[in-house]
């Protein structure tokens, strides 16, 4: 999979926060992380000068660099990022570089810029391009929790995103004893795979909270053929499905008529479409009658599933659905872990 397909761990929307940065003198830290894409407003100043999206420092006039300290939203693996220098064409840094710890709970900035606190890099220092999605391939499998994101020597960017997956704290889930929502994207649930995201992305399926509009689902194109759309979940753990809801929220005269589920058993390298199509299948949630802007809630027609790790979800023939949750118990801890 390309690295972009994976969540982005330091998204706002899942608790993603700058929380210092030794300078921000033309533009805020906090727009590192907005959700929405860059933009250029041609006739806007401040009293401080030129108005940009993005984080921009002040011209440095003595040797260093410029940093700021992002907590991500979800603690992960991360398997790169996009230092997207969107708008900055004169005023862009030279090089980046990123660096990551593991500190649970909530450390303090100072406990963070402490010499205590072990910093291992990520992406080491690299060249940047002005006004381009700088994409950076990352090879670390240490968990993360927060960054240390440096600009060499001053300048501006306009986002930062960091796409991994996310690794819970299983030893608590574990503690609850309760069931878990397997798809979750923040207990590292991933949805690889899918026939169409033309007006959404499928990722939006798993997550946290209700959705904030027909933007925030996963949308098909009109289909004009035989056929139907379908997405496949990798859960985040092998578990047993005991309860699955589909929430049409927002969609309204672009609903799918129906869906159903399947799920498989495989490894958690089995990502290609091929592969996953080849798999043993077994439809645990039969075609079933949706509703527009609506929770349905399938419990008492959730056939046996056995664990599994996979799900296949078909809605018939296309169109929009805001979120997917399937609830289940953890079948065993899972190999990744914090601990």
């Amino acid at each position: 999979m390309d690295f972009a397909e994976y969540i982005d761990l330091a998204a706002e929307r899942l608790g993603g926060r700058v929380l210092a940065a030794n300078d921000e003198f033309f533009a805020p830290k906090e727009n590192l992380l907005k959700a929405g894409a860059p933009v250029w407003i041609a006739d806007k100043y401040t009293d401080v000068g030129k108005w940009m999206d993005g984080w921009e420092t002040r011209r440095r006039r003595t040797p260093g660099y410029d940093w700021c300290i992002v907590k991500l939203g979800l603690p992960g693996v991360v398997h790169g990022v996009i230092v997207d220098t969107a708008h900055f064409k004169g005023n862009y840094p030279e090089h980046s570089e990123l660096e990551s710890c593991a500190v649970d709970g909530d450390p303090s900035v100072g406990q963070l810029t402490d010499t205590g606190t072990s910093w291992s890099t990520l992406l080491p220092k690299s060249p940047l391009a002005g006004d381009t999605q700088n994409r950076f391939e990352v090879s670390s499998q240490n968990r993360a929790t927060h960054l240390r994101f440096r600009i060499y020597p001053d300048g501006g960017v306009a986002r930062l995103r960091v796409h991994g997956e996310a690794l819970p704290d299983w030893a608590a889930i574990e503690r609850a004893r309760g069931e878990i929502d397997l798809a979750a994207v923040e207990y590292g649930g991933l949805v690889i795979d899918s026939s169409d995201m033309f007006f959404g992305s499928r990722n939006n399926l798993i997550l946290p909270g209700r959705s904030e509009g027909m933007h925030d689902g996963w949308e098909t194109r009109r289909r004009r053929g035989p056929g139907h759309d379908w997405c496949v979940v990798r859960l985040a753990a092998a578990g047993t499905v005991r309860r699955i809801e589909v929430d049409t929220a927002y969609f309204k005269g672009n609903f799918p008529d129906s869906c159903s589920l399947e799920v498989s058993r495989a490894g958690r390298d089995v990502t290609e479409s091929g592969e996953l199509a080849a798999l043993p299948w077994k439809e645990i949630l039969p075609n079933s009658k949706l509703k527009a802007d609506s929770l349905h809630v399938y419990e008492k027609e959730i056939l046996d599933s056995g664990e599994v790790t996979h799900a296949r979800f078909r809605i018939y023939p296309d169109g929009g659905v805001a979120r997917l949750r399937i609830f289940g118990r953890l079948a065993w801890r899972p190999a990744r872990s914090d601990t």
